[in-house]
């Protein structure tokens, strides 16, 4: 039976993956086919050389269900591809255009064996058999007829299947559509090249396209093909890498059912992206985008795929026009003219004689003019259709077979057979015994071997063309990747332009892509450039808080805490300012903290300064009433001079506290501690004068006792003069000051803090120890005039000023005990208002406790300000 015999023949052929040597050998490669299996139709044209060709001119096959209990029919190809077709005639046109070239391959003629692949894996492998010397007209043939090379073929996925068969036989095969990235393998395909570029690089390109616009929410439509799905998903793990989420990936059935469509359009438009990829072939996007308009799914910017980016099927009907508008993508570089090859193309007719002998041009010309060409040779049977007349001429149909405007995958047709063509040219040029073959031979051209073509001369040609581009390949056999950046625009025709906005050019190193923004519509015929993001940009201020169970590109923006920025857009966290720096209100930048004290002009500054100079004229006014009461028995008894010296001393204690207030300097830091300590030494000093005094009055008026004479008034100055000398010469506060400020004197200081937005400026102490010093002895001599005072405190007087001082003391102390936790614990301009308000405390109840009541009596009740009525005794008070 044919088919058992041509499965026979496969068989044999397949076991040459065995039997052939991995390093190609001079000798000719001998195989046999069994006639099985009736002729594939050939367009063929006989030559010294004659070049194999491999073109998809039918879409799909149509196949009968296997019932197993009877022979099969054969299967048939449908669907006549008019844009391949003219790829298929573009080689004719190239071989003719090199055959009536004088200076390249003179004497020698180049023939070609053309196969339809039907777009499906076993025909194109079976063409490749027959490319292979196989079967025809049943006469058993060998490999020697085998052609040298390869053009095509044009999908990835029926390159994959020829380039394994062809590579077992080291016969060089160059594609120009088939750019799936695993073809670059050359360990797995070793006599692959093509004049098309990678995928990959294609893919390089979607990803810098996507990064020079800011898209980072992008969908991916792919076609159901094992090449489509394997560069979607390269471009999937790329896009990624740039911080690019993808909001959908989908993959359109090779059935087309309307229920998985209208699923993938529902799924486009709830994914919230406004650009989306469509990674695959012509047929396919034809019914993708068929339910976009049925559904009516608007706004979404398009990014074409190379494969479909100047479809005609797309760009022609005007249907697609609304969506379509706007689309942008990548397409191979474009030959903006090829001399004489729409005339070539117009030239054909079934009907001429003078026509070369084509069993495809029939089905071409019944597909264009819908006619029938009833018994020629190669037509189909007469239905429905009117019988062609033969004054059909082409120049009248525009369609894209006849349309050369955009020469892409065309003009890679014709550089691949420019491509063979120098390869045999240097072949030819070949001088004995400086080949590269072992003893420098050159190969025979009259038995030229595939393996001999591909492994020294096609790999390595390089030149170029009439049009100044450079051919050649690299070591996987990709040629350099120049692409053009393709805008869809609706013309003054109301039909689809292809505007070129930007190229890329994969030799440019860093700066491969360039865009003319300016040229550019969008999708909707808008200027500005459409924003896909699932959340908006970050502003400066804020940082992006992800979403848990999202996408990194889906983030909410959380604005910086007090006292971090972020200055730039989309920041993934806050910058904390320096402690001397606080943000500024918009989180965008650290300024200088504002420098915060105990100043004149906030509330708690005037409040203190208020009370102090209330306490200085308080004790203004006292010494006032003394001076002008001071002959009286109350002011005399008191020892008038001890008095004013104390009142003076008080007075300088409230205004000490002035020093505390206001703009820390060096200066004023120095002066407000050592005035505080001396002033309050002398305070209490003329306290302790005061408790002596009265102590040793008492005790000197018992019987019996000759002491009076040491408390007079000289006395009592002497007794002050003393307590000051001592500690002027031994431990006295201005030794201690003196020796502060000498070591270690107080200092300006900013104190910082992360959570706070001032610096709080203050006078740090300098010595810890002299500043307890300080306070001690100021602590020293209160305790002692407090422990005087309270022995002194049940003296039978009517007016027992050892009462009085007992009060002020335990006032004085209380505050100063109080003052030092609350003085430790206390932030900032606090602790040194806390200062002042003991200041104040301790000076208010002295002058309140000491001269009060004597100014009550002196003022109110004048009748008890009597030495009679001082001198009398009273019976003392046990409760105190």
């Amino acid at each position: 039976m044919k088919s058992s015999g041509f499965l026979c023949g496969i068989v044999l052929c397949l076991e040459l993956l065995y039997l052939v040597p991995a390093e190609p050998q001079p000798e000719p490669l001998q195989c046999s086919l069994i006639a099985g299996a009736s002729a594939l139709p050939v367009l063929q044209r006989t030559g010294d050389v004659k070049l194999g060709g491999l073109f998809s001119l039918h879409d799909m096959v149509l196949e009968a269900d296997l019932s197993f209990t009877s022979k099969p029919v054969s299967t048939h190809c449908s669907r006549f591809n008019l844009r391949t077709y003219r790829w298929m005639q573009t080689m004719l046109f190239a071989i003719d255009e090199i055959n009536r070239n004088d200076h390249l391959l003179p004497n020698i003629t180049l023939g070609y064996k053309i196969y339809d692949s039907c777009s499906a894996s076993f025909h194109a492998l079976r063409a490749s058999m027959e490319l292979m010397g196989g079967v025809e007209e049943g006469w058993e043939r060998s490999c020697r007829g085998m052609v040298p090379v390869v053009i095509g073929d044009g999908s990835s996925t029926l390159s994959v299947a020829v380039a394994r068969f062809l590579g077992v036989f080291h016969v060089p095969q160059v594609s120009y559509f088939s750019s799936s990235s695993s073809l670059s393998n050359k360990a797995e395909f070793p006599s692959f090249l093509r004049t098309i570029p990678s995928d990959m690089f294609q893919v390089n390109a979607l990803v810098q396209l996507i990064q020079h616009f800011g898209w980072t929410w992008v969908g991916v439509v792919v076609g159901d093909d094992t090449y489509l799905l394997e560069g979607a998903q390269i471009f999937s793990e790329e896009v990624q890498k740039v911080s690019v989420c993808m909001a959908l990936h989908e993959i359109i059935p090779r059935n087309h059912t309307a229920g998985a469509m209208a699923s993938i359009v529902a799924r486009i438009r709830s994914s919230g992206s406004r650009v989306v990829l469509v990674f695959a072939l012509e047929h396919d996007t034809v019914a993708l985008f068929d339910e976009v308009l049925q559904q009516g799914l608007i706004g979404v910017q398009w990014l074409t795929s190379e494969a479909w980016t100047t479809a005609f099927v797309l760009s022609t009907p005007s249907r697609f026009l609304p969506i379509l508008q706007g689309s942008l993508g990548f397409a191979i570089r474009r030959l903006v003219h090829l001399p004489g090859l729409q005339e070539f193309l117009l030239h054909l007719n079934p009907l001429n004689p003078d026509t070369p002998k084509d069993p495809f041009l029939p089905i071409f010309w019944e597909e264009v003019f819908g006619c029938s060409l009833q018994g020629a040779q190669g037509g189909s049977v007469p239905g429905f259709k009117p019988l062609c007349t033969g004054s059909e001429k082409l120049e009248n149909v525009r369609n894209i077979f006849s349309d050369v405007s955009q020469l892409r995958v065309t003009y890679n047709v014709y550089k691949a057979v420019y491509a063979v063509a120098h390869a045999l040219q240097a072949i030819k040029n070949c001088e004995k015994g400086r080949g590269t073959f072992p003893l420098q031979n050159c190969p025979d051209t009259d038995s030229l071997q595939p393996w001999q073509v591909l492994s020294t001369y096609l790999k390595h040609v390089e030149f170029f063309n009439l049009y100044g581009d450079e051919i050649k390949f690299d070591k996987n056999g990709d040629p350099a990747a120049v692409y053009d950046l393709l805008n869809w625009q609706l013309g003054a025709n109301g039909q689809v332009e292809f505007v070129t906005v930007g190229t890329y050019d994969e030799s440019l190193g860093t700066k491969k892509l360039h865009i003319q923004e300016e040229d550019i519509i969008w999708n909707r015929n808008q200027t500005t450039i459409p924003v896909s993001v699932c959340s908006n940009s970050c502003p400066p201020g804020t940082r992006k808080a992800h979403r848990p169970h999202f996408p990194v590109c889906c983030f909410d923006c959380v604005v910086c805490t007090a006292g971090e920025i972020s200055n730039q857009t989309d920041a993934t966290e806050c910058v904390r300012c320096l402690p001397e720096f606080w943000s500024n209100e918009g989180r965008t930048a650290c300024n200088h903290k504002e420098v915060d004290f105990l100043s004149y002009g906030d509330i708690m500054g005037i409040t203190l300064l208020t009370v102090a100079l209330l306490g200085s004229l308080c004790t203004a006014t006292v010494i006032l009433i003394f001076a002008c009461h001071c002959a009286t028995p109350i002011v005399r008894a008191n020892n008038s001079e001890l008095s004013f010296l104390l009142l003076f001393s008080l007075a300088l204690c409230f205004l000490c506290s002035l020093t505390f207030i206001g703009r820390p300097s060096e200066w004023s830091c120095m002066l407000r501690h050592t005035a505080f300590g001396i002033t309050f030494v002398l305070c209490i000093s003329c306290v302790l004068g005061k408790t002596l005094v009265v102590l040793m009055a008492f005790r000197a008026t018992l019987p019996g006792t000759n002491s009076i004479k040491w408390f007079r008034p000289p006395q009592q100055r002497a007794i002050i003069t003393l307590c000051i000398n001592r500690t002027l010469t031994i431990v006295h506060q201005v030794v201690i000051c003196s020796v502060w400020l000498a070591v270690a004197p107080p200092t300006p200081r900013r104190l910082t803090t992360h959570e706070s937005d001032l610096a709080i400026l203050v006078c740090d102490e300098g010595s810890a120890l002299c500043f307890s010093l300080v306070l001690g002895y100021i602590g020293l001599l209160a305790s002692l005039c407090l422990l005087l005072a309270f022995l002194a405190r049940k003296l039978p007087d009517n007016f027992n000023e050892a009462r009085l001082i007992t009060c002020s003391m335990l006032i004085f102390c209380a505050v100063w005990v109080a003052f030092v936790p609350a003085y430790i614990s206390s932030p900032g301009k606090y602790s040194t208002a806390t200062e002042v308000f003991a200041i104040l405390a301790s000076s208010y109840g002295l002058l309140a406790c000491l001269f009060l009541p004597k100014c009550y009596i002196i003022l109110l009740r004048p009748e008890k300000n009597t030495r009679t009525h001082l001198m009398a005794k009273s019976v003392p008070d046990n409760r105190f």
